[in-house]
């Protein structure tokens, strides 16, 4: 059974970092490009950033780009999302999601993890 799980949400303060990680299993992802989406209460699912297959091109949202990095390890099948200055706004369940073409399009990507919770504290 072809799966994502995430892991590394958690409760940090303000300015402080975590690295989320994703892990593909059930078959290989190295020809998928990967997307981290989140979530807060009562909000629409919205894209935070997204990473080609060969992990040369990356996109991210406005409100993330200077403070999180996207990467991936295809060895691995593991993409990750490293969050720095982390802001009290950041706070949502975090998705990570698997799709062909390159895209910030949620539409278009047709596989997802459960989901991990980050809470950022003021």
């Amino acid at each position: 059974q072809v799966q994502l799980v995430e892991s590394g949400g958690g409760l940090v303060q303000a300015g402080g970092s975590l690295r989320l990680s994703c892990e593909a299993s059930g078959r290989t992802f190295g020809d998928r490009s990967m997307g981290w989406f989140r979530q807060a209460p009562g909000t629409e699912r919205e894209f935070v950033a997204a990473i080609s297959w060969s992990g040369d091109s990356a996109y991210y949202a406005d409100s993330v780009k200077g403070r999180f990095t996207i990467s991936r390890d295809n060895a691995k099948n593991t993409v990750y999302l490293q969050m720095n200055s982390l802001k009290p706004e950041d706070t949502a369940v975090y998705y990570c999601a698997a799709t062909v073409p390159f895209t910030v399009s949620i539409r278009q990507y047709d596989l997802w993890g459960q989901g991990t919770q980050v809470t950022v504290s003021s």
